[in-house]
């Protein structure tokens, strides 16, 4: 069963909480309230999240001071913050969310549709991120085992390199097809960024797999020496 993700939303009213619960409930993921600046980040002290929808407007902690707070810490720095304002000051005032962290910031009311495109793209990015992780914790998993009877472990091994590569290869396409769907929507320019480093991680993992091959890498110029 494939884990839901976690998506974070941030205002003081609760009328704009049930109204984005209404927008993205359509997504069938999990949605998480958070009233104020300082519940938002007692939340993300336990949990991982998506991609966070922040009010900037709210009493004492307001957006922009907890999108600082949240980019400050490692386990959360890397989050999706899309700011949510009921008001437009100009250019200063949307300079001053993307300079917060935001990768979007978007003016209430707001289109319900675009919305829940724009934090669908983070939520599959979120995902191929998580299944990134799991072919990596494989990958570590294999490489300690590498230790044990090479006798009675070598078939054992191979096999399970197949698997991760299959399972490696379904992921790879995967995020081909999501690259490309972006590329083609002109999505925007942060979401497209965050899909290549993703494809950067995946090629990485693919390269140190293939190194585990006999007959590749380290294996290969091994052999030709003797």
């Amino acid at each position: 069963m494939v884990q839901k993700a976690k998506i974070l939303l941030v205002d003081d009213r609760p009328e704009n909480l049930l109204a984005l619960e209404a927008i993205l409930s359509a997504l069938d993921q999990t949605l998480v309230r958070a009233s104020s600046g300082e519940e938002a980040l007692k939340a993300l002290l336990t949990d991982d999240f998506a991609v966070i929808l922040l009010d900037v407007q709210m009493p004492g902690m307001d957006g922009f001071e907890t999108a600082a707070h949240i980019k400050r810490r490692e386990r959360t720095r890397d989050i999706p913050i899309i700011f949510l304002t009921a008001i437009n000051h100009g250019p200063h005032h949307t300079f001053r969310g993307y300079a917060a962290g935001a990768v979007d910031y978007i003016s209430k009311p707001f289109d319900p549709w675009v919305l829940r495109a724009k934090v669908s793209v983070f939520v599959e990015l979120y995902m191929k991120n998580c299944q990134l992780r799991e072919q990596a914790s494989l990958l570590r998993l294999q490489l300690d085992g590498n230790g044990k009877d090479a006798g009675g472990e070598a078939k054992e091994s191979a096999g399970l390199l197949a698997e991760l590569s299959a399972r490696l290869a379904a992921v790879e396409e995967q995020a081909e097809a999501l690259t490309k769907q972006l590329n083609d929507d002109s999505t925007d320019a942060a979401a497209v960024a965050t899909a290549a480093h993703l494809e950067r991680k995946l090629t990485g993992l693919r390269r140190a797999l293939d190194a585990l091959e006999p007959g590749t890498g380290t294996t290969s110029s091994v052999s030709s020496q003797n």
